[in-house]
This record gives C-alpha cells, structure tokens and sequence, in this order.
C-alpha cells in the first residue's frame, strides 16, 4: 500500500474514534500502538495494575531501580558507594558551593538522611564543609581535589550505564519520552517539600483541584 494513502487510513480511523484531536495527539496515538505491536517478553513482574496511571508509575519504578543496580555495579571500586551520592557530588560540582540543605532537597532526600550521607562522605574525603559567611546557621560544601577526581572517574561510568539502559531507543523516542514526562518531574519536585506533614486526602485534593 502506498506510505501516504496508508497514513490517511490511520488519520481516518483516529479521528472516527478522537473528532476533536490534533495532529500532535493522533502522532503519539499512532507511536504507541506502534510500539505495542513490536514489543516481546513480559512487562514488569508481579501484579499489574489495574490502571494506565498505575502501569505507567510501575514501568518507571522498575526502570529507575534497574539504573541503580547496574549503576552501582559500574561504580565499584571508584570510592562511590552508590548512585545516590554521585548524585550529590554532581550537584556540589554544578553549584559549586552550595548550602548542604539544598544539596539535600535537589536530590529528594529527607534532611536527615541527605545529612547522614553528606557526613559519610565528608570522612571519606570526597567533600568539604565550611560556614556560611553570610548566614552563620548554614554550612556551605564543596568537592575536595579527591572528590573532583572521583566525580570525573564515575561520570564516565555513569553515562556509560545509561547508554547501556537506554541502547534500544532511537534519539526521536527519547526526545518524546522526556517531552512526556518532564513537566511531571518539574511539577512535584516543586511541591513535595510543602506537602510534608499533610494528609494525603489533603495532598490529593490540592493537586487534582488545582487541574
């Protein structure tokens, strides 16, 4: 069948089913069931939920745990222990001296844990810490000489490990993907400081009102 009169059959039983969808939609429409019919083997282990929202959230999970393992994998013997703490070498070295707490709140830790491995790292070398000249309550930190050279070992290793995970995308469904999901990360990360404390029913109420 010729490629054009094939894509008008596609756009003809989209908007059959979506009369009010755009272009961009019917794009994604087409691209997923796409990708559907050429996936192979079981998707996730255990129980699948019920829900797309639910199955979505389960993929991204199992995904993000499977970057951990094989992330830390790859950082043995570089005086990392885990993907976590590259994380916050990564952030001291963008910001260059940032205060602890806002090293600990970018990489979504609790103050207490993101303090506990900020110390850890501390009696390994890796950073430093000093006070605030302008705010005597906070503690800046920085990257020791070890630590920039540990930083720079692990990045190498680190991006390796992605390319590895992310080997069967093409550049187009990594740009899609992100374009997807970006705007859910910058959303929560904004809020989940302010819902500490509350009551999910409150926090549920507050979000979805808010659409």
């Amino acid at each position: 069948m010729n490629k054009t009169v094939e894509l008008v059959n596609h756009w003809g039983a989209f908007e059959q089913k979506h009369p009010k969808g755009s272009i961009e939609e019917f794009c994604r429409h087409y691209l997923a069931h796409q990708r559907q019919q050429k996936t192979k083997g079981t998707l996730v282990g255990g129980v699948i939920p019920p829900i797309n929202d639910g199955l979505l959230l389960k993929i991204i999970g199992r995904i993000s745990k499977l970057n951990m393992a094989y992330a830390n994998i790859a950082l043995k013997g570089t005086g990392v222990n885990q993907i976590e703490e590259f994380g916050i070498l990564l952030t001291i070295k963008q910001e260059r001296n940032p205060k602890k707490t806002e090293v600990i709140y970018a990489n979504l830790f609790e103050l207490s844990s993101g303090t506990d491995m900020l110390n850890r790292m501390k009696k390994r070398g890796l950073i430093k810490e000093y006070e605030d000249k302008e705010d005597k309550r906070s503690k800046r930190i920085e990257l020791t000489a070890k630590g920039e050279k540990i930083t720079a070992a692990c990045k190498t290793k680190i991006l390796r490990n992605a390319t590895m995970l992310m080997n069967d995308l093409t550049e187009d469904d990594k740009e899609i993907c992100i374009q997807l999901l970006k705007s859910i990360e910058i959303k929560f990360s904004s809020l989940w400081q302010k819902h500490k404390g509350k009551d999910f029913e409150e926090i549920f109420d507050e979000v979805i009102g808010g659409n």
